[in-house]
């Protein structure tokens, strides 16, 4: 028979919501005490038991940290052209640097700072199109402190310069509608990521 062993220390709260524990089962935990072994035996029964137990902790936890980073990414939404860093929006979910890079990864598919860049460039690209602002004004206008960061992030997710998009968008979306231009020169975003739903007895 397999076996596997808990320690003494939570078996208490998990032997309250399992059954009795069998004659077998307290004969070995008996042995195990008489060897001056403070863990005792489990059936593969009973290590189910616990096993359904223990993971309803982990998948609510997981429901807590999809609220959260659904905040921070609304959050980004909104301030976008504030001063916001990982640790900034990490501070504001309860949650640690790494631990909301690796989440917000996994969720949707791009780094936080990823989606804050490009939520940046959008609002740049209208402006641009509007046509009232230099490059360097809607840089900081937008959020951005360096207009080289800036450019180069525009180039990697547009394909063109900021003074290049102005020029070409000026002609290719002249006579749209400006919520019908916005769509059709979105920049491609990575897409969400499947989401896993945890499941819950």
């Amino acid at each position: 028979m397999i076996e596997t062993r808990v320690a003494m220390g939570g078996e208490r709260t998990m032997a309250e919501l399992a059954t009795p524990a069998s004659v077998d089962e307290l004969a070995r935990h008996a042995a195990c005490v008489a060897a001056g072994d403070r863990e005792i035996h489990l059936t593969p029964v009973r290590r189910g038991m616990i096993a359904q137990v223990t993971s309803r902790p982990a998948a609510a936890q997981h429901l807590r940290d999809l609220a959260w980073l659904r905040r921070v990414r609304d959050r980004i939404d909104r301030e976008y052209a504030h001063p916001l860093d990982v640790e900034a929006l990490a501070r504001g979910a309860y949650m640690s640097a790494g631990h909301l890079s690796r989440e917000f990864r996994r969720a949707y598919g791009e780094s936080p700072y990823g989606y804050l860049m490009t939520r940046r460039i959008e609002r740049a690209m209208a402006l641009l199109r509007r046509g009232d602002l230099s490059v360097t004004e809607i840089c900081f206008e937008v959020g951005c402190s360096s207009l080289g960061t800036f450019s180069t992030r525009f180039t990697e997710l547009v394909g063109v310069p900021p003074s290049v998009y102005r020029r070409q968008a000026a002609r290719a979306t002249a006579g749209m509608p400006s919520c019908v231009a916005k769509q059709v020169s979105r920049p491609i975003r990575n897409r969400e990521a499947p989401a896993t739903e945890p499941h819950v007895e």
